[in-house]
C-alpha cells in the first residue's frame, strides 16, 4: 500500500467523513486518494485555506469529533491557516491539520517556498512532526489523531510531497482505539461543596458550554432545588433556553443588567464548565465551587474554595440526589421579577418606531423563523452583543469563535447532509 492510503484508513478508523482543504502540488497525491475514496470520505474544497481551518474548528466544536483539513506548505496554503488553528486552540476544539512540504531532500536548501512549518506551527500546536518516511505516515497520523483528542488541540503533520507516494508495509504499530473512561470527584470535595451549598442564601451558578451543555436537564433540576439563578458565558448560551424562569441571561460587556446584579450579591459563585476569565464581573469575595472536567482550570479565573473534578452530568446528578429542595427563595424570586423587567426593556428597544433598520430589529425578528433544532453560526464584533441580547435561543445550538475572538466563523451544512 502507499503511504497516502495509510491516511485514509486513519481517517475511516476515526469516523472521518469529510476533509476540508485546498488542492496543491505538495498535497496532490493524498487528494487524489482522496478522490478514489470519494464514496467514504467527501473532500469539500473551499476557496481558501483559512476557511478550510475554520471549518475543521466549527466543526469540532460542534460534534466534539476530531475535524481535519489539508493544505499545501508554504505561503500559499500553511500558512493561511493559522486563524482557524488558533481558534481550535482557544476554544480547545480536537483538530487535525496536515499540510504538505517541499520534498526532503530539498529541505534546508533554501528551495522555492521552503517554510520551516515546525517552527511555525511551535506555538499552535499540541503535537507536530515532520513525516521522514512512508513508513512514519500510519503510526504518526494515528498518533495525530489521539494528541488532538486527548488533548483538545490541534496536531499537525507535515509531509513531503514525496511521502505520500511512498510504498509501505502494512504494520500494525499503534491502534485508534479511544479509551472511555469517567472522572468523579472524591467523596470529601463533594461533602465539602454540599455543606457551602447548604449554608449560602444568595447562590449563583455560572454556566459555560463545557459539560453543562449536554447537561441540561440536571442543572435545571440543580438550580431549581438550590433557589440559584444561572447566569451564562457567551460560549454557554443555550445552556437553559433564554426564557428560562432561572435563566438571566449572559454576564459581561454583552451581557444582561439582571446577571451582573446578581453576580455581586451573591454569597456563593458555583462555576460550572466555564474559564470565564473576566474577574470585574464576578463577585468581589464570595467562596466559590467550581466543576469541570479539566484540571488545569480549577481556580484559574477565580479564587475557588473547593474544586471538582468530573462530569457536569454525574456531579449534577449526585448532587440532586442529596440536597433537598431550599424553601427560603427570596433572592431567586428578586432575581427573576429583575429580568422580567430586563425583557420588558429589551421589547422596548425592539418595538420602538425609527427611520431606520438597526442590528437588535433584525435578531429580534429573527426569532419568528429560526428553527428549533437550527445551529446558529456567529461572527464576532457588534453581532455578538446582539445576538446575546435580543436572540431568545431555545434548543438551537450556537458556534462562534468565543476565546480567539476571530472575525470569521464558519459552518458546512455537510455535517448534517439530512
Amino acid at each position: 500500500m502507499k503511504a497516502s492510503e495509510a491516511v485514509i484508513e486513519t481517517l475511516q478508523e476515526w469516523n472521518v467523513n469529510h476533509v476540508y482543504g485546498y488542492p496543491g502540488d505538495s498535497v496532490n497525491n493524498l487528494i487524489e486518494e482522496l478522490r478514489h475514496s470519494k464514496n467514504d470520505i467527501y473532500f469539500i474544497q473551499v476557496r481558501h485555506e483559512e476557511v478550510a481551518a475554520l471549518a475543521a474548528s466549527a466543526e469540532a466544536k460542534f460534534t466534539n469529533n476530531v475535524g481535519v483539513c489539508v493544505s499545501i506548505g508554504g505561503p500559499g496554503g500553511a500558512i493561511h491557516l493559522l486563524n482557524g488553528m488558533y481558534d481550535a486552540k482557544a476554544d480547545g476544539a480536537p483538530m487535525v491539520v496536515i499540510t504538505g512540504q517541499i520534498s526532503d531532500y530539498l529541505l534546508g536548501t533554501d528551495n522555492f517556498q521552503e517554510v520551516n512549518l515546525e517552527r511555525l506551527f511551535d506555538d499552535v500546536a499540541v503535537f507536530h512532526h515532520r513525516v521522514t518516511s512512508g513508513e512514519q505516515m500510519a503510526p504518526l497520523i494515528k498518533q495525530a489523531f489521539r494528541e488532538a483528542s486527548n488533548k483538545k488541540g490541534v496536531a499537525v503533520l507535515t509531509v513531503p510531497d514525496n511521502i505520500f507516494k511512498e510504498s509501505i508495509k502494512k504494520t500494525p504499530l499503534r491502534s485508534s482505539v479511544k479509551p472511555e473512561y469517567t472522572l468523579f470527584p472524591d467523596k470529601e470535595s463533594i461533602k465539602q461543596a454540599v455543606s457551602l451549598i447548604q449554608k449560602a442564601k444568595k447562590p449563583v451558578i455560572l454556566a459555560g458550554k463545557g459539560g453543562a451543555l449536554k447537561a441540561r436537564t440536571e442543572l435545571a433540576e440543580f438550580a431549581e432545588k438550590i433557589a440559584a439563578p444561572v447566569v451564562v458565558s457567551l460560549r454557554g448560551k443555550g445552556v437553559l433556553p433564554d426564557e428560562h424562569p432561572l435563566n438571566l441571561g449572559n454576564l459581561g460587556q454583552i451581557g444582561t443588567k439582571p446577571s451582573y446584579e446578581a453576580m455581586h450579591e451573591a454569597d456563593l459563585l458555583l462555576l460550572i464548565g466555564t474559564s470565564f476569565p473576566y474577574r470585574e464581573f464576578l463577585p468581589e469575595s464570595a467562596p466559590a465551587i467550581q466543576l469541570d472536567i479539566n484540571p488545569n482550570n480549577i481556580g484559574k479565573w477565580y479564587p475557588v474554595d473547593v474544586g471538582l473534578i468530573g462530569s457536569a452530568k454525574e456531579v449534577l446528578f449526585r448532587f440532586n440526589e442529596q440536597l433537598s429542595y431550599k424553601n427560603d427563595r427570596e433572592f431567586l424570586r428578586a432575581c427573576q421579577e429583575n429580568m422580567q423587567n430586563w425583557w420588558k426593556h429589551i421589547e422596548d428597544i425592539v418595538t420602538t418606531k425609527r427611520d431606520k433598520l438597526q442590528g437588535p430589529d433584525v435578531l429580534h425578528t429573527l426569532n419568528r423563523y429560526i428553527e428549533d433544532d437550527a445551529i446558529l453560526s456567529v461572527d464576532v464584533g457588534n453581532i455578538t452583543a446582539w445576538t446575546a441580547r435580543f436572540l431568545r435561543m431555545k434548543n438551537q445550538q450556537f458556534i462562534i469563535s468565543s476565546w480567539l475572538a476571530t472575525m470569521a466563523v464558519v459552518y458546512q451544512e455537510q455535517l448534517q447532509p439530512n
